[in-house]
């Protein structure tokens, strides 16, 4: 059996269950963003700035970050698992990945509440 060296001590269960919540936020995050584009006439920048300077916005937006980071941490698990044999190499990789996704998270979080 592999264990799942991504998380401490879940199961395949939970990785399966984590991705399909955080897929779904995403995806609400991915329609709702559509359907402001497709419904503002002019998109300027103080229609953005009231867009994302709204309590709620940001805190569907954090979700939306959160969810992307928990999404890549387990798929690249899956994905380095499947195709990367040694490991200290995987490591390596997972390493650098994952550090770059909280990179990521963090960077759009600062730009988020500095709205």
């Amino acid at each position: 059996m592999v264990t799942n060296q991504a998380s401490f001590k879940r199961d395949g269960v939970q990785d399966f269950v984590s991705l399909r919540a955080t897929a779904l936020v995403i995806t609400a995050f991915t329609f709702f963003m559509l359907w402001f584009f497709l419904t503002t006439d002019v998109i300027t920048y103080d229609v953005w700035q009231d867009l994302f300077s709204t309590l709620w916005m940001k805190v569907f937006t954090l979700a939306t970050l959160v969810s992307i980071m928990i999404h890549v941490r387990i798929g690249l698990w899956q994905v380095l698992t499947d195709y990367v044999k040694k490991p200290g190499l995987r490591a390596g990789i997972q390493f650098f990945l994952n550090l770059l996704a909280f990179a990521y998270t963090a960077t759009g979080l600062f730009v988020l509440w500095g709205v």
